[in-house]
């Protein structure tokens, strides 16, 4: 598992004992400490006492539903969450995608797929936070400094989920360059051999929300039609 240390805490959020049972399992196998819960409210409580690298967070939750956990944890700071729910409808997928989730997974699920998700997210996260690598990219009125995390659009800062950043960091440290939706999930997300082009599609519209003066013209996120996006500087 490389870029990823041994011993990293993971929160299982799941209403279901077997479910909860059988991912800790693979995870403590995998060298990951776990702990699990079965509500929400649980959740938001075992989320400030132990502050885990990572969440495996159910959406349909007992108490508190797993949306308004994941708001609680977004409130808080910027841990990775892969949502877990037994809903395949396409406007809960893309739901849990505009909130920010780091990923999505559909039950039923393979215990050694949701290890695989959660080894990739970690490592991606350790790879983005990696010092010297990144610099501050200047386009006229748009600034996307990699060291602080930040975008300015004429000044001001736009909130960007951690996952919005680092598309618009990627694109934008290689204008001109056309990104297909594969590439893009494989980069971001490690799920091009499955990854849903919707992920992409969700997260660009709501870049272009917050950075195009307008978003149904853009001028910085382009669509080439047929093939993906690219960065216009």
């Amino acid at each position: 598992m490389a870029g990823v240390d041994q011993g990293m805490r993971v929160l299982i959020v799941d209403d279901e004992p077997i479910v909860r049972d059988v991912l800790a399992r693979y995870l403590t196998r995998s060298g990951f400490i776990t702990e699990s819960v079965g509500d929400g409210e649980a959740a938001v409580a075992a989320f400030d006492a132990s502050r885990p690298d990572l969440v495996l967070l159910d959406l349909m939750l007992p108490r508190i539903d797993g949306f308004s956990v994941f708001h609680s944890i977004r409130a808080r700071d910027a841990t990775p969450v892969i949502m877990l729910t037994a809903r395949k409808e396409e406007a809960e997928r893309i739901a849990g995608l505009e909130l920010g989730a780091d990923d999505y997974v559909a039950k039923p699920f393979s215990p050694r797929e949701v290890v695989a998700r959660v080894q990739a997210v970690l490592r991606r996260q350790a790879t983005q936070e990696s010092p010297g690598e990144k610099e501050r990219l200047v386009f006229d009125d748009l600034e996307v400094d990699g060291i602080t995390r930040e975008a300015r659009v004429r000044g001001r800062v736009v909130a960007l989920t951690p996952k919005e950043f680092d598309l618009l960091y990627l694109v934008a440290s290689r204008p001109r360059t056309v990104f297909t939706r594969s590439e893009l999930l494989d980069e971001l997300w490690d799920l091009a051999f499955e990854g849903d082009p919707s992920t992409v599609t969700v997260h660009i519209r709501r870049l272009r929300e917050k950075i195009e003066l307008e978003p149904s013209k853009p001028k910085r996120l382009v669509t080439v039609w047929g093939v993906g996006y690219r960065f216009e500087p």
